[in-house]
């Protein structure tokens, strides 16, 4: 299996070195562009492994550790400057895995990624996460994380957030919906779908998306921009 990497690093040039090295070592490594969504990168990409810094653009690596820790135990290792016992002990508490100080040999970095990756995939464990506005859907325990809060979701509200997920910006018909949710032996009738999508956006409300689910009159449901 060829594991992939994520380097959330903002000095580019180190990001760049770090990235040549690993690919050496037969990894497939992305470095993080955007900034104020690693999240969302961490989503799309489906890394096996992180290499985080601590300072970042917007939020540092702390937080990042953090937002990733709600919604998977991926290993995390800590690449930073900020070497101190303070520091250290902060990564290990906020969820890290192991911490490199810079500056670093790049053997010894390749190293220590190398034994995380078989430390941890002894027993296998796969990211299963869906990502869309910054909002995080886990599929292996049916729960939302937006605005840095987790919503448990029933059955029903999880299967139908699914579906709108995998057709963000597209409309999804109700009558598509309900297949989905009676493929999976749950009985819904019309009424039963419509209770579900008030309760639905009543906590959405909650974390401030509301706006989230919107409704093409007469067609179904769509997450994405108002049409």
């Amino acid at each position: 299996m060829k594991y992939k990497l994520l380097v959330v690093e903002d000095d580019r040039v180190i990001a760049e070195e770090m990235k040549r090295h690993l690919e050496k070592w037969g990894y497939e490594v992305f470095c993080v562009e955007n900034f104020q969504n690693v999240l969302g990168e961490f989503a799309i990409r489906e890394p096996q492994l992180v290499l985080m810094d601590i300072g970042l653009p917007f939020f540092n690596g702390y937080y990042w550790c953090a937002q990733i820790r709600q919604v998977s135990q991926v290993p995390i290792i800590f690449v930073s400057s900020a070497g101190d016992n303070m520091n250290i002990v902060m990564a290990v508490n906020m969820g890290g895995d192991d911490f490199v100080t810079k500056p670093f040999e790049l053997e010894v970095l390749s190293a220590k990624v190398q034994a995380m990756l078989r430390r941890t995939y002894a027993f296998r464990e796969q990211t299963n996460v869906m990502e869309y506005g910054g909002m995080i859907l886990d599929l292996a325990d049916a729960s939302l994380v937006a605005e840095g809060q987790k919503l448990e979701l029933t059955k029903n509200e999880f299967r139908i957030l699914q579906i709108l997920f995998e057709n963000a910006g597209n409309t999804v018909s109700r009558e598509a919906i309900m297949k989905r949710l009676w493929d999976n032996d749950c009985f819904v009738d019309d009424n039963t779908l419509t209770v579900n999508m008030t309760r639905m956006r009543r906590k959405l409300e909650a974390v401030g998306r509301g706006q989230l689910i919107h409704t093409k009159k007469g067609l179904g449901y769509y997450i994405g921009e108002i049409k």
